[in-house]
């Protein structure tokens, strides 16, 4: 066998389609139990403990005690990356699994991808900072600009705290439904808690939905507004 890293065993653990829904679960960036992952998955208790007992052992994912009870989170923001990057992948190449709903229109529209604004709203904060200049994309590398750090200290959020944590400050991610990318990263998160904070949108329980009220949406486009030629790149 070559030398280097071995991505037979992580696309073992995701290829599962149990440990691919369970997995879809945690993206939400909500600690579950092992009860509600088997609810998810659709197995029994037991099946579900040898599963996440996998999912830890190759990393993906972490499990906290509180209480009596056992909650399982996804290890790292990488983690989910890599699992909403597959999912672009997947639903590019047509590899789609359909599930009718209400819910489908508005993951499209604001939903979390772990810790993060993701859908058409996502693609549209990370659109209009890079093209106002805030944010510069090279490749996989996304790096604030003095601009874009006066923009963010406007909206009262204080950058040094976030730039001494562990996790990168900036950081592309793709998104599934719009095959576009949205903002990760430490600022990502600080931005949707903004959003969260201002009473813009409020995350819907027990699903991904992030949703915007109607003052809230007007502000969201007041904020983060898309230059014309991104409107029209965007159609």
């Amino acid at each position: 066998m070559k030398e280097g890293p071995d991505i037979t065993l992580i696309g073992s653990l995701i290829g599962d389609p149990t440990r691919a829904n369970m997995l879809s679960a945690l993206i939400s960036g909500k600690a579950l139990t092992a009860s509600e992952l088997a609810n998810e998955a659709g197995i029994t208790l037991q099946t579900t403990s040898a599963h996440l007992k996998k999912l830890e052992a190759g990393g993906l994912i972490r499990q906290r005690k509180q209480g009596r009870h056992r909650y399982f989170n996804l290890a790292d923001e990488d983690v989910a990356t890599l699992l909403e990057t597959m999912m672009g992948l997947a639903a590019k190449k047509g590899h789609i699994r359909t599930r009718t709903g209400p819910k489908a229109p508005e993951m499209r529209k604001a939903r979390v991808c772990y810790n993060h604004l993701a859908g058409e709203f996502g693609v549209q904060m990370f659109d209009s900072l890079v093209g106002r200049g805030f944010l510069l994309e090279d490749r996989n590398e996304v790096v604030i600009t003095d601009s874009g750090r006066d923009f963010i200290k406007a909206l009262g959020i204080d950058l040094d705290p976030l730039q001494k944590a562990k996790r990168p400050l900036c950081k592309s991610c793709l998104d599934w439904s719009a095959r576009r990318s949205h903002l990760a990263g430490s600022l990502g998160t600080a931005l949707l808690d903004h959003i969260y904070e201002k009473g813009w949108a409020k995350r819907l329980e027990d699903v991904r939905v992030v949703q915007f009220s109607r003052r809230g949406e007007a502000a969201f486009h007041e904020h983060f507004p898309l230059l014309a030629d991104q409107k029209h790149a965007s159609l």
